[in-house]
């Protein structure tokens, strides 16, 4: 890959060209706020102020302090003319990093510069994002593109930073060679054959809105929302502050006993969005705990309801609930269930909602309502198959994700809301994609008409900026845990985090400003009705999904709906149509979890 074009001068930007600031290095030895030390002047050799680059006289110009601190050791290794440098003590190679503490004064051994509130405003922009134009720049701080650009130059005449030219606005120095030895030594992606890294894997350095960039610079269409997580956007500097000014109050707090004020306010404001009577708010750290925990609460739930033999779920057939051995369980995908095999027991599958393929499941196939009334009943045919003594739970997504995208036919949920409520089942709703917009509503249970007795959730709770998952308790369910006889025993050491509940909070806050939930709501029938015309082309067989939540289903043959074999779906989706769009500027998901699919779910902002 290549690392970038030949660059300029780096000590001055010029006009149009992007820059990146960092605070002035340290020698390797040298302590914050002091010079070089004994060890480090015998190293480099001299003990000279005019001579010795890691000290700087009371009397210098600018410039020469500009010289002095330029002349300081760096390691010989350069690309695009930007030369790698020593930074905390650590040798960071073509690329780096702002320093992390609050800057005062920056100190030589012998000289130190006070900061005023906007010279201190602007280095604390530039250690969010290193990379920012004046113009971003003067946004945040109140100043104009000019202004900005005159005291940067300033800062670094003085010594304060250093700025490198970069040709490329979105390009950062990445020693992208180096990053993918070391991807291939040390990083074990998930999901992922070792195959990839063999041959190397994109590098994203950055994101803003609804774009990401790679090490190239590059920019590309986040189709994906980073994995269904960006709901609010990329770059949302709101939801940092708010978890970066939570971390300075409170850094950690587990909730095991114990509570914070932005876990019991994020939990107040989700039982607020959540329909019918859900008022329990239970935190986790992702969504496959999240489903793991829903699993384990509806097992404890009917043993104390004196139905301890109430021990089985039923899904649907290719759908993902998560990794955990209780969530994999539920998973129905043979594949990734396998190797992990025995699991925990009890996993039961029906077929899922997939329309377009309901001749092959003896469905009804010309009337959408009564395929909905077929798939649900299904479910009550697995419970008496199974018995309703030994059944504790259906979990199903609302909009299925993988295969590709499976919206519920009309009337599908109340009838097995009926079914579940005969037999004595509890309904578990995974949103961990769904919910917080990605159908329309905070909830897609709320948006679909249907109440569950409990709700899991994860991913946009804070559009990914900090880890945080949610499962959501109906007062039917959580109600016999008030007893000072019933405890719930289970818990996350990181779930609540004060950090993610701030960013949560913050994340909702924005959806409600910016109403993303209604911008989803107007947006999905053009977004529906421009991929439905791809469907003049040839090997594209069906269009579905609801909100910003898509799926493209391709054929081998459009009449006859014949799907591709294993080998035939991995030659088009890895070799030919994953790399051709990545190629094209665009980030989405080739899945092959069931038939082929393309799948496209961008942040709410788009």
């Amino acid at each position: 890959m290549h690392d970038g074009p030949p660059c300029d001068d780096p000590e001055a930007p010029s006009p149009g060209r992007s820059f990146r600031t960092i605070p002035q290095s340290r020698g390797a030895n040298q302590q914050p706020g002091r010079g070089f030390d004994e060890s480090s002047r015998e190293r480099y050799g001299s003990s000279n102020p005019a001579s010795d680059p890691g000290r700087i006289p009371n009397t210098v110009s600018d410039s020469d302090a500009l010289r002095i601190l330029d002349a300081r050791p760096r390691h010989a290794e350069q690309t695009c003319g930007i030369p790698s440098i020593f930074t905390n003590s650590l040798r960071i190679p073509l690329r780096f990093r702002p320093r992390s503490a609050k800057i005062e004064t920056v100190s030589s051994k012998r000289t130190s510069l006070a900061l005023d509130a906007t010279s201190k405003a602007i280095i604390e922009q530039l250690q969010i994002d290193g990379r920012r134009s004046y113009a971003e720049i003067g946004k945040a701080v109140g100043l104009s593109e000019a202004a900005v650009r005159q005291r940067v130059q300033k800062l670094t005449d003085a010594g304060v930073m250093q700025i490198v030219a970069v040709t490329d606005p979105m390009r950062i120095a990445v020693d992208t060679a180096a990053l993918q030895a070391s991807a291939k030594r040390h990083m074990w992606p998930h999901f992922t054959n070792r195959k990839v890294l063999n041959d190397g894997i994109p590098v994203i350095t950055r994101a803003e809105g609804h774009h990401i960039y790679d090490a190239a610079g590059k920019q590309y269409i986040d189709g994906l929302a980073g994995l269904f997580v960006v709901n609010a956007g990329h770059g949302r500097d709101r939801i940092v502050q708010a978890a970066a000014k939570q971390m300075k109050q409170l850094d950690f707090m587990p909730i095991w006993s114990y509570g914070h004020p932005a876990a019991i306010e994020l939990s107040e404001r989700l039982a607020s969005y959540a329909p019918g009577q859900m008022n329990k708010v239970f935190f986790t750290t992702g969504g496959g705990e999240a489903v793991e925990s829903a699993f384990k609460l509806a097992k404890h739930f009917w043993k104390i309801q004196g139905k301890p033999m109430k021990h089985k779920v039923i899904s649907r057939s290719v759908a993902y609930h998560g990794t955990p051995q209780g969530a994999l369980a539920i998973t129905g995908i043979p594949d990734m269930k396998k190797f992990y095999e025995p699991l925990t027991p009890g996993g039961h599958r029906v077929p899922n909602t997939n329309f377009y393929r309901a001749d092959e499941m003896g469905a009804p196939s010309d009337d959408l309502e009564a395929f909905g009334q077929w798939a649900a009943n299904r479910i009550e045919e697995a419970i008496l198959f199974e018995g309703p003594d030994t059944v504790a739970a259906v979990f199903l997504e609302p909009v299925q994700n993988s295969g590709g995208c499976f919206p519920p036919p009309p009337g599908y949920f109340k009838r097995v809301r009926e079914i579940c409520d005969q037999y004595d089942v509890l309904l578990v709703s995974d949103e961990v994609i769904c919910a917080y917009g990605r159908v329309g509503d905070f909830f897609a249970s709320k948006a679909l008409g249907y109440e569950p007795d409990i709700i899991t959730s994860a991913k946009g709770i804070t559009s990914g900026y900090v880890p945080l998952g949610a499962m959501i308790v109906s007062d039917k369910v959580s109600e016999p845990f008030n007893s000072v006889d019933n405890t719930f025993y289970h818990g996350f050491t990181f779930a609540g985090h004060p950090a993610a509940a701030a960013a949560a909070l913050e994340n909702l806050d924005i959806f409600e400003e910016e109403d993303l939930n209604g911008r989803v709501r107007e947006n999905s029938p053009l977004f529906r009705a421009e991929l439905e015309k791809l469907l003049d082309i040839d090997i594209v067989g069906d269009v579905r999904g609801e909100g910003y939540f898509f799926g493209i289903e391709l054929v081998k043959d459009k009449a006859t709906k014949e799907t591709f074999n294993e080998e035939e779906s991995n030659r088009l989706l890895r070799d030919y149509l994953s790399p051709a769009l990545w190629e094209a500027g665009l980030y989405c998901r080739a899945d092959d979890r069931g038939d082929p699919v393309i799948q496209l779910a961008p942040p709410l902002t788009i």
